[in-house]
């Protein structure tokens, strides 16, 4: 009898360091888990501070957010400057790569760059592949039209059959299809080219940014285009792209942006570049958001 309690006592004992064992054991795993994702969110920001560089891919042809001033070789604009002074706040050195609008991506996913600046737009989409930082600026879409007779657009139902200028994979572009236009592509081209071909009927309109194209035209006022009177539509938010497990950086970005914002360094310099106007804040203008758009 005594032997048969004390056998019925060393399994039970067993089984109870099993499930110890297994508890550990699970613990461990969960512990591994969180550890190697810590240690993938933490490679880029590492393999940055190793460097003490940040290397940031951006056009050099959106006016006013990325360009060169004419006569000079040395790029600036709103969001060139802005990640000047998050580079300069985080203590790291600043190198721009220019890529055409359609390669700004493909070039994060590569490696060949750190992050993007471009004002680039937050999507659903794009938040699948890429990390984004809180938004440095808040605008919504316009359209550029011949002056003489608005290409013949009053509605956004009118531009089915179209043509529009601009990227292939734009926001820009996706709302053009949404509403059954053509869009002819270009590379890493100036304003003045997409202006002067809605001008001369190689396309009917371009789709961007408010802030963006109010000032491509005062840049450019002899070219007969404007802005459509009556359409504003797709609010918009900008940001800075990264990868996408790339959760150390976005969270110094982020940091380093609302310091930004509360000092008023934001709103500075988009007065600078925006004509005494403030695109860090978000617009008071009634926006029309469109329904139906995938993005």
């Amino acid at each position: 009898m005594r032997k048969g309690l004390l056998l019925i006592f060393i399994l039970m004992f067993s089984v109870v360091l099993a499930a110890c064992g297994a508890d550990e054991n699970e613990k461990g795993s969960t512990e591994s888990s969180e550890s190697a994702e810590k240690n993938t969110s933490d490679s880029k920001w590492s393999e940055i501070q190793e460097s003490g560089e940040i290397v940031v891919g951006t056009s050099g042809t959106l006016y006013p957010a990325s360009y060169y001033p004419e006569g000079s070789d040395k790029l600036t604009g709103y969001d060139v400057e802005i990640m000047r002074e998050v580079a300069k706040r985080l203590d790291l050195e600043l190198s721009f790569e220019e890529y055409g609008v359609d390669g700004l991506l493909s070039a994060i996913k590569s490696g060949r760059i750190d992050m993007v600046i471009n004002d680039m737009e937050v999507t659903e989409n794009r938040k699948k592949e890429f990390a984004f930082s809180d938004p440095y600026k808040y605008s919504y879409s316009t359209m550029i039209v011949r002056e003489s007779d608005l290409s013949g657009i009053e509605t956004l139902e009118d531009l089915e059959g179209k043509k529009h200028g601009g990227g292939a994979t734009t926001v820009f572009s996706k709302i053009a299809s949404h509403f059954g236009a053509e869009t002819k592509t270009y590379g890493n081209v100036a304003n003045d080219v997409y202006l002067r071909d809605v001008a001369n009927g190689r396309t009917d309109f371009i789709i961007n940014d408010y802030y963006l194209q109010t000032l491509a035209l005062k840049a450019l006022p002899d070219i007969p285009v404007k802005l459509h009177p009556d359409l504003k539509f797709h609010p918009t938010e900008s940001a800075i792209v990264m990868p996408k497990d790339a959760s150390t950086l976005k969270k110094k970005i982020d940091e380093t942006l609302n310091e930004m914002r509360e000092d008023g360094t934001l709103t500075k310099i988009s007065k600078e570049f925006f004509g005494g106007k403030d695109a860090s804040k978000k617009p008071e203008a009634d926006v029309k958001e469109i329904e139906g758009l995938d993005l």
